[in-house]
Order: C-alpha cells, then structure tokens, then sequence
C-alpha cells in the first residue's frame, strides 16, 4: 500500500462509548484516515480484525474479560497493523513498547497531543515493513520481532527459527508460509530449509566444489541450492554492498 496517496484504514477498540466516539470524531478531522470500524470488546475485535483488515489499531487496555495485551496474543503470532494503545494507567506504557506499540495515549488527552500522535504513526507508515512484526510468546513474555530486523530463517520440524543478530526465536509457522508473508519485503527462499533477507546478505562464495554459500552481514553462512541460484543472483545483481567471490580468493 502506497500510504502516502491511500488512505490508512483504522479501527478503535474500546469498551468506552464516549472514548470510541471522542477518537471518531478526531480521526473524522484527518483525510489520511478512514474509520472502518468501532469495536467495544476484544471479542468483538477479533472478529473484526480479519475482515475489515485495518492497518492502525487504536487499542484500549483494560477492558472486561480480555485486555488488550491478550487481545494481541489471541491474534496470533504476527500482527500486520499498527497498534496505539489508549489508557488512562500510565505504567502500561513500558509493556506497551515492548509488544511493538508505535505510540501511547494516556487519558485524558487533548487535540494537540492526539494530532502529535497520529503524525508521527503516519510518517512511520510510510516506511514498509516498518510497523510489521511477529509476537512471539516465551514463557510469560511477549517478545516482538519486527520484520526487517530478520537476518535469515531456518525450517525447525514444525516450526520456523527466525535469527535475529546473536538471538532466535521459535516461531510455529512453516516457512512456506513465511515465504510468502516475507517475499514482498526482500526475503527468498535460498535452500528448502532456509530463507535470507536480501538486505543482509553481503556476499556469495562459491565453493571449491561448486556450490554457493549466501555470507550475511554477521558472518552467518547459509547455503544456497541450486535450484534458488539464479532468481537469487537476478535479485541480487545490482545490490550495493554485495560482492561475489569463489574460496580461491579468499
């Protein structure tokens, strides 16, 4: 999506009448947005979410029976919109950045402050990729990895381990389907069991017995099977940073 020229599609999910219409009428003022819908309950929003397909989440977090950090798990593990959380409790505001939140309103808040808000969401959505991300639970936390932060991703019987830096994250989707979530953002399919994000890859060594290894930008290594060797060398041709080089050179 071009959000620049698109409208962002947003949704408010709040257990609050008077607090769901109070940002209607705010997110009325901006040509940038289109309401799509109010939600008044995260079962509600559950619901929703997969039909209407926002792309900005203003999200309560206390609300009765689900708050709004279990609405986030429920989801599921990746999350394809942007999330505002709305409170009136102010030590949410930590948990709140750490599952991937890209602002925080704390009730009450006036006009000036709620447009500083929905500004700077804009301009983050504007960067692709910026705002995806995967959330992950490991035991009682809820650790968020964003999309462009994946240096490469490896088959793990039935899950997927993404390696982030010096860190992996087990993550219980085939990488079939993380092919195709990931493609329209750089990553490829490099081997059956491994995809790489194009934008870390620094070289590609050929081997003495043929064969290619992909070398990322942290020294990982990961070979590539030659049935992905030339739509890979097709993507990567061109792509500053990356050199080529067989191991007689090294």
């Amino acid at each position: 999506m071009d959000n620049c020229s698109t409208p962002l599609r947003a949704l408010i999910v709040d257990d609050e009448p008077l607090a769901r219409s109070n940002l209607a009428v705010l997110l009325a003022r901006d040509a940038g947005i289109v309401l799509v819908g109010q939600c008044g309950s995260a079962e509600d929003a559950l619901a929703t979410i997969p039909i209407i397909k926002p792309n900005l989440v203003f999200l309560d977090v206390e609300m009765p029976e689900c708050d709004g950090f279990e609405l986030l798990e429920r989801i599921g593990p990746s999350l394809d919109f942007a999330i505002v959380f709305v409170t009136a409790h102010h030590q949410f505001a930590l948990r709140a950045f750490e599952v991937g939140a890209l602002d925080y309103l704390l009730k009450p808040f006036d006009d000036q402050r709620f447009e500083r808000v929905l500004e700077r969401v804009k301009e983050r959505l504007r960067i692709p990729g910026e705002t995806q991300r995967f959330i992950i639970k490991n035991g009682n936390t809820l650790e968020v990895v964003k999309f462009l932060d994946i240096d490469w991703i490896e088959a793990s019987d039935y899950y997927s381990t993404l390696h982030t830096g010096d860190r992996t994250h087990m993550l219980r989707r085939s990488l079939a389907d993380l092919e195709q979530l990931l493609a329209p953002l750089g990553f490829c399919r490099i081997h059956r069991s491994a995809i790489v994000n194009l934008d870390r890859v620094r070289a590609l060594e050929i081997r003495e017995d043929g064969e290619y290894e992909i070398v990322l930008q942290c020294a990982q290594r990961v070979r590539m099977s030659r049935r992905y060797r030339k739509p890979i060398l097709e993507q990567l041709e061109g792509q500053p940073g990356v050199r080529f080089f067989s191991q007689k050179d090294t």
